[in-house]
Parts: C-alpha cells; structure tokens; sequence
C-alpha cells in the first residue's frame, strides 16, 4: 500500500473522470463483487491478445516493498529471479502516493504500476490504463475470488489488472506512553488531545475517508453510509473534524521510511499506520504495537495495471504473471505486511501462521475494509437526491485542512 497533485491530477479528478463516471452513473454498493458496478463506459483501449517475444526490459512503478531487488537488504530480492527467468531488466520506480502514481503513469513512461483503488478508476477512465486479458496471465486462476471483478479493479465484467495484495489501515501506538492499548479510532480524533504533538496521520486526501469512517460510527444523524461517498455537509463535518486533529499532529507522512523514523524515534506515539511500517520500527527496537479498530478501518487492494502506452508489454504481462504467482506472493506478503492475493502463497510463506494472522482467504474480514475508492459527484452510496463531493473538492479540502 502506500503528494498516494499537479495541474493535470487536478484536471483529471475533476474533470476527465467526473465527467465520465458521474454522467453514467454507479454502483450503489462499492464492495459490491460485480464488475459492473462502477457502471461507466471507459475509453476503448485494445486489450492484448497474445504475449510475444519479451523486449528485454520493463518500467516498473511500485509501492515500497513491491519490487525489491536485494538493494535495500540482500535478503529482500524478486526482481533479480524475474530478470533471470524472463530477460527483461527491471527498472523500478517507488511512489509514496497514489497521486504520484497516477501523475506520473499519465508520462507513459511506465509499463506497469501497483495501483490502489484510490488510483485505479482514474487511471481507466482517463485511458492511461489498458483492459488486461487474464486468459494470459497463468497465476490469475489462483487469486482469491473475492479480489476479482471488484468495482475498483474492474468495468462491465473486464479486468484492467491482476490483484496482488490488500490489507487494512492500521492504527498503531507506541505500547509504553499509550496506556490502555487504544481499540478506536477515538485516540487520534476525539481523544488527540492526550498524546498532543505526538499524532500522526497519512498524507492525502484520501484520509479524509477516515474521518468520513469515524463520523459514521459516532455521528450516525450525519447520515454517512459510504466513507467516499460525503455531500457537502457531511464533507465540512469531516474537514472541522480533521481540523481539530490538526492541533495534535506532529506530522504527516507519505513516505513509508519517514513515519518509521517517527514511530521509531518516539515523535510519533499513535497514529495511522501500515504493517510494514510498524514491523520496521519494532524491529529497531521500538515498543510500537497495531490494532484493528472497533470501527472497523479504511485500506487497500492493490492491481497491478499495464498502461495503454506501454512499450514493453509483453515484459509487463510477464511481470504481473510473476509477481502474482505462489513464490513471489509469499515473499512479498510477509515483507509488506499484508495479504497475498494468490491463495497458494499459503502455503510458502516462513510464518506459517501469517495468511492466518492477515485474514488472507477469509472473505467475511476483507468484507470489512472501505478500501480506497476515487470519490465522485454522484454518490457512491447511491442516493441521486444530493450531489456528492469529488476528488477535487477533496484535494481542496486537504489542502485546508493541513494550513
């Protein structure tokens, strides 16, 4: 999972994409399995029809810890085993945000990219995706069916990528200054004040969804169903909550290393996490704990996605076979910290215990995610009685939000 806007980013999540979903309308329940919830018409991309010979190299956009190549450690390294297996060179670029991922996908300099939900509808409808055919991709048939054909990875029934992994928002606090171990998301929002200088949050806008989250379960007259899908008042409600918070925040972070140098060095003791950021700073010794909220939580379900100006297409696809299938998987889901979306990665993995501890296969528990979603004018939630606020309202509010 994980600046995750320019001119064109802004032009795009307000124009190009509304003016596409929002006039075609969408799914009333975003969780929804079917591939047409979404319920837009994309622009018509070819899809690839058979892989040819490979082209020797391939431009990969990658969350941290995707694509490692043994240069972070040696003992962290699937690029260099793919490099050998296909003969395509890896060029690997990490991205700490959606945002940056979908900015720098519309260069068309990138073959393939690790998109969340947050990025995935605008880089469809925008073109800068292509549909994949999954006929191609061997280790597709191995992915977990509740990944597939979702409506942030999927239109009408057509796939734009292959699942690779997904988990949840954790929140996570330093166990020797946070006593009692928090269980709500009330610890960084309506009890900030106690840990104040010592708070951390995600920076996008996309956070404003846990607020929405937040005021669903604790201000239910607001009427929020669907933490993406915010009108006007529902919105402000949660930009005067994320304003208060504001006070007690010691800082923001994109950048993966730079909330573990904060977990790590105590100026930060509670806040919005991922796995893999705690599991660092616990591994440098610092007493940092995580802990799924009462609330439930906001998170991810990443796709790999080819572009529609790839030039190196066939190395993507054999990229996207290879990082999905059992190996690679297991790998990469215990370093990340997450759950691997191929189901035989199981069964791989050096903690035995971890699908398990990761609710890997358990469909009941992914069901409880509000995975990142482009919010859009025309309510995800589906009421058509109010016009809902988009990613530019949203990249607006942030902007307020953070001074």
């Amino acid at each position: 999972m994980m600046n995750r806007s320019s001119g064109r980013l802004a032009a795009l999540a307000g124009v190009a994409l509304l003016a596409v979903l929002s006039g075609c309308g969408t799914s009333s329940d975003t969780s929804s399995s079917s591939g047409g919830g979404n319920g837009f018409t994309p622009p018509d991309v070819p899809m690839k029809q058979s892989i040819g010979d490979m082209e020797g190299e391939v431009n990969i956009l990658a969350w941290a810890g995707y694509a490692e190549d043994g240069s972070n450690s040696p003992k962290y390294d699937w690029v260099t085993p793919f490099e050998k297996q296909t003969g395509c060179q890896a060029h690997v670029k990490v991205f700490n945000t959606s945002d940056e991922a979908v900015k720098l996908m519309q260069t068309d300099q990138y073959d393939v990219v690790s998109a969340s939900g947050d990025a995935s509808l605008r880089l469809i409808a925008s073109g800068d995706a292509a549909p994949v055919n999954t006929d191609l991709i061997k280790s597709y048939a191995d992915i977990v069916p509740f990944l597939k054909d979702r409506a942030w990875n999927s239109v009408d029934g057509q796939m734009y990528g292959i699942p690779h992994g997904w988990g949840a928002n954790l929140l996570s606090y330093n166990s020797d200054v946070v006593k009692p171990a928090p269980t709500s998301w009330s610890a960084v929002f309506d009890d900030a004040s106690k840990y104040a200088g010592k708070v951390t949050a995600y920076d996008s806008p996309i956070y404003i969804a846990d607020a929405g989250l937040y005021l669903m379960k604790h201000q239910p007259d607001l009427g929020i169903t669907n933490p993406y899908a915010l009108d006007q008042d529902q919105l402000a409600a949660a930009v005067d909550l994320l304003k208060a918070q504001r006070k007690n925040i010691s800082e923001y972070w994109a950048n993966y290393l730079q909330n573990v140098q904060a977990l790590t060095t105590g100026d930060t003791v509670i806040g919005t996490t991922w796995q893999i950021n705690a599991s660092l700073a616990a591994g440098e010794g610092a007493p940092i704990k995580t802990v799924f909220p009462e609330e439930t939580s906001t998170g991810w379900s990443d796709t790999w996605m080819v572009s529609a100006a790839s030039k190196h297409s066939n190395c993507a696809y054999a990229w996207m076979d290879y990082i999905t299938s059992p190996g690679p998987q297991a790998e990469v889901a215990e370093y990340f910290g997450e759950a691997p979306a191929n189901a035989k990665a199981c069964d791989l993995t050096v903690n035995k215990k971890h699908c398990d501890e990761y609710h890997a296969t358990d469909q009941s528990f992914a069901d409880k995610i509000w995975y990142w979603t482009t919010p859009i004018s025309q309510c995800l939630d589906g009421r058509t009685d109010v016009k809902c606020t988009d990613y530019g309202d949203w990249t607006q509010a942030w902007t307020e939000i953070k001074g």
